[in-house]
C-alpha cells in the first residue's frame, strides 16, 4: 500500500470516529456535566497516550515555539471544540451538527486565504459557495430538533456553537500541519490531549462537587471510555499521521466524512428522523467537498506553513 493510500485510510477512519462522537457526545452531555465529562475523557486518553509515547518513542524535547503551537492547538481543537460541541448538542440534533461540521474543509480554505495568505483557486471559491447554499437549505427548512424538551429558538444557538466547533477543528488541522514537521503524530496527540486535560480540570473539579457519581449507568461510563480511547486516542493518532503525509488541502477534504458518518450514526443509533432537507443540504456540501479536492497549480506546490 502506498504512503498516500495509508494516509487516506488513516484520515478516513479518524473522521469516521469524529462523526461517531456526535452520537456519543449527545448521550454523554445528557448525563454528565460538560466540563467534568471532558476532563475525565481527556484524563483517560492522556494517560494512555503518555504510556504509549514513553514506550514507543520516549518523551521528546519540545522547543518553545512548538510549546506555543501545542497550547494554541489544544485550546482551539480540544478545549474549545469539546465545549462548543457538547453544549451545542444540548440544543440541536446530531444530524444537523454533522452537516454543519462538514463545512470544515471550506473553513480551512478560508482561514488559509485570510490569515496564511494562501491563494484560493476558482474551484475553492465555488466549493465555499456550495457549502453556504447547503447550510442555507438546511436552516431555511426549519427542521425541528428530535427532542421536544428543547425550545425551537435554541436550535439556532446550538448550531452556532457547533459552527464555533468547526472553526476549532479547522485550526486543529492547520496547527497540526505546522507541528508535524518537527514532532511525531503520537507526540502531538499526546501533548495536545494532556494540555486539554489540564484546561478542563479546574472546571471539571468544580462540577464534580455537585455531581452524583452513582447516577450514570455502566453504559454511560462506557460512552466516556469510547470517547477517550476510540475518538481521542485512536482518532488523534490516525489524523496526525495522515496530516503529516499529505498537503493541508488534501487533509481538509477528508473532514467532509464527518457529515456522512454522523448522519449515519444518528439515524441508526439515536433514531433521529430523516428529513429531505438533510439530504439536500448534504448533497450540496458533499459536492462542495468534491470540487474543493480538485488540485490547482497552487496546491501542487504548497509552501510549508510555519517552517
Amino acid at each position: 500500500m502506498s504512503t498516500n493510500a495509508k494516509a487516506y485510510w488513516a484520515m478516513s477512519i479518524a473522521m469516521i470516529t469524529v462523526g461517531s462522537s456526535f452520537v456519543i457526545g449527545k448521550q454523554v452531555s445528557a448525563v454528565f456535566p460538560v466540563y467534568l465529562a471532558s476532563a475525565i475523557r481527556c484524563g483517560i486518553a492522556a494517560a494512555i497516550l503518555l504510556l504509549l509515547l514513553y514506550v514507543r518513542e520516549g518523551i521528546p524535547k519540545i522547543i518553545p515555539k512548538d510549546r506555543f503551537w501545542l497550547f494554541v492547538q489544544s485550546l482551539t481543537g480540544v478545549f474549545g471544540f469539546g465545549i462548543c460541541l457538547l453544549y451545542g448538542l444540548k440544543y440541536t440534533s446530531a444530524g444537523e451538527s454533522g452537516i454543519i461540521m462538514s463545512t470544515t474543509p471550506m473553513i480551512i480554505a478560508l482561514i488559509s486565504f485570510l490569515f496564511l495568505k494562501e491563494r484560493l483557486s476558482l474551484y475553492k471559491w465555488l466549493s465555499v459557495a456550495l457549502a453556504v447554499i447547503g447550510i442555507a437549505v438546511l436552516k431555511l427548512s426549519h427542521v425541528n430538533v428530535e427532542t421536544s424538551a428543547v425550545d425551537g429558538s435554541l436550535v439556532w444557538f446550538g448550531n452556532l456553537l457547533v459552527f464555533f466547533a468547526v472553526i476549532g477543528e479547522a485550526l486543529f488541522t492547520i496547527f497540526g500541519k505546522v507541528l508535524s514537521a518537527r514532532l511525531s503524530p503520537l507526540a502531538i496527540a499526546t501533548f495536545v490531549t494532556l494540555l486539554g486535560f489540564l484546561m478542563f480540570l479546574p472546571f471539571g473539579i468544580y462540577e464534580a462537587f455537585s455531581f452524583e457519581f452513582a447516577q450514570p449507568s455502566v453504559v454511560d461510563w462506557m460512552y466516556i471510555l469510547y470517547y477517550a480511547v476510540v475518538v481521542t486516542v485512536l482518532g488523534f493518532i490516525l489524523w496526525y499521521y495522515g496530516v503529516s503525509l499529505v498537503p493541508t488541502g488534501t487533509s481538509a477534504v477528508f473532514t467532509g466524512l464527518i457529515a456522512v458518518s454522523s448522519l449515519a450514526f444518528s439515524y441508526l443509533f439515536l433514531g433521529e428522523p430523516f428529513h429531505w432537507s438533510h439530504l439536500a443540504g448534504i448533497i450540496c456540501v458533499l459536492a462542495a467537498i468534491v470540487i474543493s479536492s480538485i488540485p490547482s497549480k497552487v496546491e501542487e506546490n504548497p509552501a510549508a506553513i510555519g517552517a
